[in-house]
């Protein structure tokens, strides 16, 4: 058997650890598509996290995605995530669970620093010629003498 080492900048790391017990969900009328039960059926679904309170994630963890997603952070401390992209409630509640393990695995990816590099020579050579022949062209719509 193949031994898999998951690593919290992907998603299926969220997926194997116990979160989605601590998640809680609420369903709304949603605007939008879907006829008339956009008017009976609460198809919107609103997802809660409580970041502090979870047993789940160490508190290192806590202090990074505390950081990277302080936006999405209420004054309680809760995590909000909604979702009324599809016309059922249970689409949306999966599609709104797989966006918050996605957004929780963009917040430990490694951005590689950038290594600022110089033009070749013949780049910078190819630029001045072309600034030269944009010059003389520009020179020939003169007026004449």
């Amino acid at each position: 058997m193949e031994n898999k080492i998951f690593i919290p900048s992907q998603p299926q790391y969220w997926h194997n650890i116990d979160l989605y017990q601590e998640l809680v969900f609420k369903a709304t009328l949603s605007g939008g598509k879907g006829g008339q039960n956009t008017n009976k059926v609460s198809t919107k679904v609103e997802l809660y996290w409580s970041l502090q309170d979870s047993n789940c994630i160490s508190s290192q963890m806590k202090i990074i995605i505390t950081d990277k997603l302080a936006s999405k952070i209420n004054q309680e401390g809760q995590l909000r995530l909604v979702c009324e992209e599809e016309r059922s409630q249970l689409l949306n509640k999966e599609l709104v669970v797989e966006k918050l393990y996605k957004l929780l695995a963009s917040c430990f990816k490694v951005i590689k620093p950038r290594k600022p590099t110089k033009p070749s020579k013949s780049a910078i050579e190819k630029r001045l010629n072309d600034k030269k022949a944009r010059k003389s062209v520009k020179m020939s719509r003169g007026k004449l003498d």
